[in-house]
C-alpha cells in the first residue's frame, strides 16, 4: 500500500512540473533563464523554502 502513495505523489509531481512548460512555453522559459541568473544562494533559499513547505504539507496530509 505505501508503494502506491509514493508512485501517484511522483506521478502528480510529474504531472505538476509538465504543466507550465505544455501550457506556455515562453513563460517556463522566461522562468528557466530568471534561475539560472541567481545566485547560489539565492537557490539554495529557494530549495529550501520549497522543502519545508512540502513537509509541512506532508504533515498536515
Amino acid at each position: 500500500m505505501g508503494g502506491d502513495k509514493w508512485l501517484a505523489a511522483l506521478a502528480l509531481l510529474l504531472i505538476m512540473e509538465g504543466l507550465l512548460p505544455f501550457l506556455n512555453p515562453r513563460a517556463w522559459r522566461e522562468l528557466f533563464s530568471k534561475l539560472l541568473a541567481l545566485s547560489d544562494g539565492q537557490l539554495r533559499f529557494i530549495g529550501l523554502a520549497s522543502l519545508a513547505g512540502g513537509v509541512l504539507l506532508w504533515m498536515l496530509l
